[in-house]
């Protein structure tokens, strides 16, 4: 039960993570991207902000619920412990990314004055903060797809 009870706390943070994560990359960015110069650099703060206070328990979490489950499992060899161990990775190394890629450029972001910053400037931050994004969604997608192999593999060992 408690493995049950631990793979659900799991897939629900890493796929609401990956949910998440996969919205802003999909709609909300691309749709900032569409506003005058001034609005864009004011809307891209104001995201940034409200991020900044809820992404880090977020991305840790999701992270540490790997903990729980792959230390219940009792066979190391297992596929199901190795998808879950590589679902883990994933979301750790986009951890990695955001912390030494992503957080920078929203630092960087935060301090621009919309008034006068220029358009090259800020496009050129938001291409380098697009690309790590995008990478970022890839390893949590891949994550999250590993996670739920491991818990379907776990099933098919016990019929």
């Amino acid at each position: 039960m408690a493995l049950k009870a631990a793979r659900f706390a799991n897939l629900f943070l890493t796929g609401a993570l990956a949910g998440n994560e996969f919205g802003s990359w999909i709609g909300l960015h691309p749709a900032l991207h569409e506003l005058p110069q001034q609005a864009h650099v004011r809307s891209e703060q104001a995201v940034t902000r409200r991020y900044g206070k809820i992404m880090p328990i977020f991305m840790t979490g999701a992270i540490a619920s790997f903990v729980p489950v792959l230390s219940l499992l009792s066979d190391r060899r297992s596929f199901s412990f190795l998808f879950g161990f590589a679902g883990m990775l994933c979301y750790a190394t986009m951890l990695a990314i955001t912390l030494t890629g992503n957080i920078p450029i929203n630092r960087r972001t935060l301090e621009l004055d919309p008034d006068t910053t220029s358009r090259e400037e800020f496009l050129e931050l938001r291409a380098r903060w697009d690309r790590l994004h995008t990478a970022r969604n890839g390893l949590n997608l891949t994550g999250f797809g590993l996670a739920i192999l491991g818990v379907l593999a776990s099933s098919q060992g016990n019929r």
